[in-house]
């Protein structure tokens, strides 16, 4: 899902972002929270927006949320 979501980030018309990776299992409350659907995305404002594969609709969707 992260080649994809970088590859998503270098396309001109998608809304310029970061990406910050975190170790699920290393914090026992996002454990607890996605257990079997990492890996997981989740937008800013905690918003899951997919799980184990890039859905690049929904993303743009939410990124177009912010223009």
């Amino acid at each position: 899902m992260l080649t994809a979501l970088e590859a998503l980030r270098d396309e001109a018309e998608v809304l310029n972002f970061s990406i910050t990776v975190i170790d699920v299992d290393a914090d026992p409350v996002l454990e607890a929270r996605y257990d079997e659907l990492v890996p997981v995305l989740v937008g800013m404002d905690d918003q899951e927006l997919c799980h184990y594969f890039l859905d690049t609709a929904k993303v743009r969707e939410y990124l177009n949320a912010f223009r």
